[in-house]
């Protein structure tokens, strides 16, 4: 376990196989969970590359500051800009689940020379229609709500499983400030992506079926992978299946 400050707010992160030749694997967990949600993916993963998992700021290890303004996407955007430097990797394979999903084609959209692959697992882009945002981040808002009346039962998601938080307000913060889409800037990159994709997701992940769908068709060469018998963290749900097409993937890269 290492840790990284910026600013007031520290951040936890675990190096598996620094000595990989390989090009880094960078993997962000879920809301509500943490780095421990890949436990059983970085040594297949990490066979030949160094892989960094880190707990989000708000998650697991990391602060969790109780000031709204030390949460939100961009701050996160930096801290994996900062965990990058850390470790010594100008590039990397960024990759994510749900919310750490979002932030990687995030992160690709505000640093796409770190970028050398994408893996997007068990998430979406956002939504073009104010709409269909606006009915987002009302559920974030409830989520928020429910943590801060009823602690880290509030919170308890498909993801939490191996997770352990030090305070819930950090939970409650992210899913307020983080989770929460402020426009479709998102979305609208996706035509910009120009890395090899390898987009995830659970056959049973009924809500990010169409999602899965509309990044394999907008992203150009993007492939998708649909895990049997796996929900809302196909990772943790198939972890074999789930090595198996992602070793596949990164095996193909130049």
């Amino acid at each position: 376990m290492d840790f990284l400050t910026r600013g007031d707010v520290r951040i936890a992160y675990d190096v598996h196989n620094p000595g990989g030749a390989g090009t880094p694997l960078l993997l962000s967990h879920g809301f509500s969970a943490t780095g421990r949600m890949w436990d059983a993916n970085v040594d297949v993963l990490g066979a030949d590359r160094p892989v960094v998992t880190w707990d989000q700021r708000g998650h697991g290890r990391s602060s969790a500051p109780h000031d709204a303004s030390r949460y939100g996407e961009d701050a996160c955007l930096g801290d994996m800009a900062a965990l990058l430097d850390a470790v010594g990797a100008e590039r990397a394979v960024i990759g994510g689940m749900s919310l750490g999903g979002y932030l990687a084609l995030a992160f690709h959209q505000l640093y796409p020379e770190r970028c050398a692959a994408l893996l997007l697992v068990d998430t979406g882009p956002g939504y073009k229609s104010d709409r269909g945002r606006a009915a987002w981040n009302e559920h974030c808002e409830k989520r928020a709500a429910a943590i801060e009346a009823e602690g880290f039962a509030g919170g308890a998601s498909t993801e939490t499983r191996a997770a352990a938080h030090d305070d819930p307000i950090g939970l409650a913060y992210a899913a307020r400030y983080v989770m929460a889409q402020r426009d479709d800037h998102v979305i609208r990159s996706l035509p910009d992506v120009a890395v090899p994709t390898l987009v995830v997701v659970g056959a049973d992940d009924t809500g990010f079926l169409a999602a899965t769908d509309y990044m394999e068709s907008h992203i150009a060469g993007a492939r998708k992978v649909v895990i049997p018998d796996a929900g809302h963290a196909s990772n943790m749900d198939q972890p074999a299946a789930f090595n198996t097409a992602v070793r596949a993937f990164l095996d193909d890269l130049p």
